[in-house]
């Protein structure tokens, strides 16, 4: 197994892992264990959020193999995200000093915004409180997640900032190549929550995926993260097994023929898997 996972350089200098484990849908109890193996496993990137409610395990785990504080905890990225709920300055500010507590950390390496809310924005004031955090040293990198190229442009015209990272659903049958292109356009590096559609994109194209899959001796999903990474796109995949944990950080030991991944690029369509970003708002 290879398990040397590349860093992506950000707009503000940092470097991210490009493989990470999402906690989405795991209890506060069960995320312990699961957190412990990924990082044995050699996992170095955590994605979590408020709206998780699992961040006290999250905490539990990274206290409990001590790399929460100290010279250990450099060599980890930790990102957690802002509740819909809880956006503006002073309940930012607020919110984050719990998050922060709930994880046993002294920093966090990325706070996002978790969802645009256009229809409640809130924005610049939540921005000036990230810059406050940022400044002080407890939050390395500012990013955002769901936000399109209309709230990406509407962000920068009132505070003069793009984020560093946009976390977004994408997946082969739902590419957001708008969204992509734009991000490119300007530095931001993308992110990809549910990079198999929660595992419906494994069976997407008739059977493709896995053919592509049996030509490498790979499964289907390590495939399609395979595309992820050639794309230069910052995947979260999330499995509460140890194995499979493995299976989605070996992804450097094989690559896709130029005909397999352009295969991959024309399964895109017109139907997201997951919430409207103009209308949606989680936690």
């Amino acid at each position: 197994m290879q398990t040397d996972v590349p860093d992506i350089e950000l707009n503000d200098g940092n470097r991210i892992p490009q493989v990470g484990l999402g906690v989405l849908r795991i209890d506060d109890d069960g995320v312990t264990p699961v957190v412990e193996s990924a990082i044995g496993l050699g996992y170095r990137h955590i994605d979590g959020a408020a709206g998780y409610d699992n961040e006290a395990g999250v905490g539990r785990a990274l206290a409990n193999l001590g790399v929460n504080r100290g010279e250990r905890r450099a060599g980890f990225w930790i990102t957690t995200k802002l509740k819909d709920s809880e956006q503006g300055y002073d309940s930012c500010l607020k919110a984050f000093d719990r998050q922060l507590g709930l994880l046993q950390l002294d920093y966090v390496d990325m706070y996002m915004i978790h969802w645009p809310t256009p229809f409640d924005w809130r924005t610049p004031e939540t921005w000036r409180a990230f810059r406050r955090l940022h400044d002080e040293g407890r939050v390395r990198t500012l990013g955002v997640c769901n936000f399109m190229p209309s709230d990406l442009e509407r962000l920068h015209d009132e505070t003069g900032d793009y984020p560093a990272v946009n976390q977004i659903e994408l997946h082969p049958t739902w590419q957001q190549r708008d969204v992509v292109d734009f991000c490119r356009e300007h530095g931001i590096a993308v992110e990809a929550d549910s990079p198999m559609a929660r595992g419906a994109d494994l069976a997407a194209g008739d059977g493709l995926i896995g053919r592509i899959a049996e030509a490498h001796g790979v499964s289907p999903a390590q495939a399609v993260l395979r595309w992820h990474i050639e794309n230069g796109t910052i995947i979260i995949p999330k499995s509460v097994h140890p194995d499979r944990q493995r299976e989605n950080l070996d992804l450097f030991g094989f690559a896709l023929t130029p005909d397999e991944h352009a295969a991959i690029d024309a399964l895109d369509g017109p139907v997201r898997a997951g919430h409207d970003p103009a209308t949606f708002s989680y936690a």
